[in-house]
């Protein structure tokens, strides 16, 4: 395996120059009509990630809810929400978005559901095959702090880590307004995200296992950092589909 982080795409640049690392960070995740997901896919692998990408965003990758059978999961990146005004309208004034939207709003219930993040570490590992992603989503009463950050690298990554978790992201909610509008993005709740990657689902448990197999974290690290959430945290196991580049 080869380490990359989530950056433009590498075809955008020359091979020996570094690209800009995608500071800011959609995560979108779309309810579908039952039984409408690999219609999705199908579409959006075929006509939304190249054409995304030729404007100036990068699509970092897509994904099936193994959990939830009617929903689609993706992010996007750019390196700066003002980056961000600029590519999103030139693809949703464009004409792949006008010739496909009608089919692609077909398939949705409700597309609403995304958080707009800064990105605080990225370092996706670029797999031969596929495995699988955990994205752990803790909401928070209050933005997250550089102490609430400085917990998470010295208490809860350790103990990730010592289980064999792989942690590839973490992100946090980006304050900046909106200013694509036609877009909307969630403002009832802050959030710091991580991102594990596990080369199967039977993988993913036997690391859980072990993690909650740790005295440490099952008795005090875990349940500190639970103290310091509004809720529960969501957890999301997703499976690429064919034509994400994070798998």
């Amino acid at each position: 395996m080869t380490v990359m982080t989530l950056e433009r795409p590498a075809r955008a640049v020359a091979a020996d120059t570094i690209p800009s690392p995608c500071a800011i960070v959609e995560l979108r995740r779309y309810a579908l009509h039952p039984g409408r997901r690999e219609t999705l896919i199908e579409l959006f692998d075929r006509e939304f990630v190249h054409t995304q990408e030729d404007c100036g965003m990068r699509v970092l990758g897509q994904f099936r809810d193994l959990d939830a059978p009617d929903d689609f999961v993706w992010l996007r990146g750019f390196s700066n929400m003002a980056e961000r005004r600029e590519a999103l309208a030139a693809f949703y004034g464009g004409p792949v978005w006008r010739r496909h939207r009608d089919a692609a709003n077909a398939t949705m219930q409700d597309s609403s559901n995304v958080l707009l993040l800064r990105n605080v570490q990225t370092a996706a590992t670029h797999a031969a095959r596929p495995g699988m992603l955990l994205a752990v989503v803790c909401q928070l009463d209050a933005p997250a702090t550089p102490l609430l950050v400085h917990r998470f690298e010295h208490e809860v990554r350790p103990c990730l880590q010592a289980a064999g978790m792989e942690v590839q992201a973490v992100l946090m909610t980006e304050h900046a307004p909106n200013d694509f509008p036609a877009l909307p993005v969630r403002t009832d709740t802050e959030a710091l995200v991580w991102i594990c990657r596990f080369d199967s689902a039977a993988h993913q448990l036997d690391c859980a296992d072990r993690l909650f197999a740790s005295a440490i974290w099952r008795d005090a690290v875990w349940p500190r950092w639970l103290s310091q959430l509004s809720a529960a945290p969501q957890m999301f196991r997703l499976q690429p589909t064919a034509g994400s580049a994070w798998r």
